[in-house]
């Protein structure tokens, strides 16, 4: 069992995240602006803070003594606030959050980054290097929101290189977040149904039609938490779902959505994603077990991606 403080636990994910955390055994303390009374948090130690005043995240830190700390609060949704009050809160809640998780000596630290600091959907054209876009995939972020998640990897390496392997370090990149509820109907993210959103390849295309269910989010942190000690500091991960938010192949619709991606996309058969999750595999040997076919009981028409 560790103990593990979470941010932003109140959140959509963060919700997902402590409950399925608890469900594994281990002791988590949530703290958000405000105590929740969202019942995935029932029974969950609260705690309300301002995590942007820096004295006030070390004495969230102090008070909670974690043995693990994963970093969610922010603002999660792109040009939801003023350009400059999403870089200002999420720049400023990962200096002062993760900087006194660093001083306070917290052995694992773990921050949520975002696929979107690949730079995809930029106005003057985004074309990869290659596909499945994956870890190596160069950032070039064109917004506030991908650059302030960008700004969280890199604060991750600042404070490495502070504390050596004192502190083990880790970022990871959730893909669209879908939450247990609503594969039954709820509002996702965005405000469209998951199954508008696969009628209409349209609204999952901003996202280069990405998704992962907010339960597999929570198996890999589990995961990566006790895999931190021994694999090399500072890793960053994608996690998402094996197979793409869409009914017809990515290699027809990529070149619809993004021009000049065909030969690209020519690999992108069957279900496969434009995201790997690779690397999660290979080093954690972690792997999704959520998928929307299954969720939505749709029979796939080709097996799930190896």
């Amino acid at each position: 069992m560790t103990r593990i403080l979470v941010t932003g636990g109140a959140g959509r994910l963060g919700r997902s995240l402590v409950a399925g955390l608890a469900a594994r055994g281990h002791e988590l303390v949530s703290v958000d602006r405000d105590v929740s009374d969202a019942p995935e948090l029932s029974g969950i130690a609260q705690l309300a803070a301002d995590l942007s005043d820096a004295d006030a995240a070390a004495a969230v830190i102090a008070e909670s003594r974690p043995e693990a700390l994963i970093h969610l609060a922010a603002i999660a949704v792109p040009f939801s606030a003023p350009e400059d009050v999403i870089m200002r809160t999420n720049a400023g809640l990962a200096v002062s959050v993760l900087g006194a998780a660093a001083a306070a000596g917290v052995p694992r630290v773990v921050a949520a980054s975002s696929p979107t600091v690949l730079g995809y959907g930029a106005p003057a054209g985004w074309l990869p290097d290659r596909l499945p876009l994956d870890e190596r995939t160069p950032p070039r972020p064109w917004n506030a929101y991908g650059l302030s998640k960008l700004l969280i990897e890199q604060t991750i390496g600042m404070l490495r290189r502070q504390t050596g392997d004192a502190v083990r370090f880790a970022a990871f990149r959730p893909c669209y977040v879908i939450a247990p509820e609503e594969w039954a109907g709820a509002p996702t993210q965005q405000g469209h149904t998951v199954v508008e959103r696969l009628a209409d390849p349209a609204l999952s295309a901003p996202a280069v039609f990405n998704y992962v269910d907010a339960r597999d989010v929570s198996s890999f942190a589990d995961t990566l938490l006790s895999a931190m000690d021994d694999i090399p500091n500072g890793e960053v991960f994608f996690v998402g779902a094996d197979d793409a938010l869409a009914r017809d192949p990515l290699a027809e619709l990529m070149p619809r959505f993004f021009p000049g991606t065909e030969r690209l996309a020519a690999e992108l058969t069957g279900t496969r994603s434009a995201f790997s999750n690779a690397k999660a595999r290979e080093l954690l040997g972690w792997r999704p077990r959520h998928t929307w076919r299954e969720e939505l009981g749709e029979t796939a028409a080709e097996e799930r991606v190896a």
